[in-house]
């Protein structure tokens, strides 16, 4: 009998899709980023096509919610929290998690 995966790893290797995805499209804006110093709010309002700082009802705030994402812009030294926070924001708005991380020269 094949056993199906548990919910846990399943939402591990969504994000892990998600993170590479949102890698690869945040490396596509590497040249301007590289002459230009941004600040997390500028990237999000470059890439964010939803709402921004969209409040919880715990009163935490999600970088960019769209229709089926809640996304996280934080710089990539920062990854593993900024992991954590996309899960906890997935889990409360019922979203996919969203991670975009950025660096700088």
């Amino acid at each position: 009998m094949i056993k199906q995966f548990s919910f846990v790893p399943l939402v591990l290797l969504t994000s892990l899709k998600i993170f590479i995805l949102v890698t690869l499209f945040s490396a596509s804006n590497f040249a301007h980023a590289k002459s230009v110093k941004w600040r997390e709010a500028d990237f999000v309002d470059a890439h964010c096509t939803g709402e921004i700082e969209y409040v919880l009802a715990d009163k935490t705030r999600v970088d960019c919610l769209t229709d089926t994402h809640a996304i996280e812009y934080d710089w990539g030294k920062k990854w593993a929290e900024s992991l954590g926070q996309a899960l906890f924001y997935s889990a409360m708005s019922g979203k996919k998690a969203g991670i975009v991380l950025y660096h700088s020269i």
